[in-house]
């Protein structure tokens, strides 16, 4: 019984410290466009809605990494 405890501690704490950010671990390389703020007038960036549920579901803190990387953002379009 104790064997299978730490079995499972081990899969969580292993879990937690792989998917801390879902957008910047499986989100691919981050564009420049992601990395820069709109300007005034410009439209806002899009977010990527399942790696932020998957963010806050799985690990919140992992949201701020996503957020301060741009992570969070979908790439942008060529036009």
């Amino acid at each position: 019984m104790k064997k299978i405890r730490t079995t499972i501690f081990a899969i969580l704490l292993i879990v937690i410290v792989v998917l801390p950010s879902c957008a910047t671990v499986f989100g691919g390389p981050v564009s420049v466009c992601q990395r820069t703020k709109p300007l005034a007038g410009e439209p806002q960036r899009a977010l990527r809605g399942g790696a932020l549920v998957a963010d806050i579901l799985l690990f919140w803190p992992g949201a701020i990494i996503d957020f301060a990387t741009g992570a969070i953002y979908k790439p942008c379009t060529s036009k």
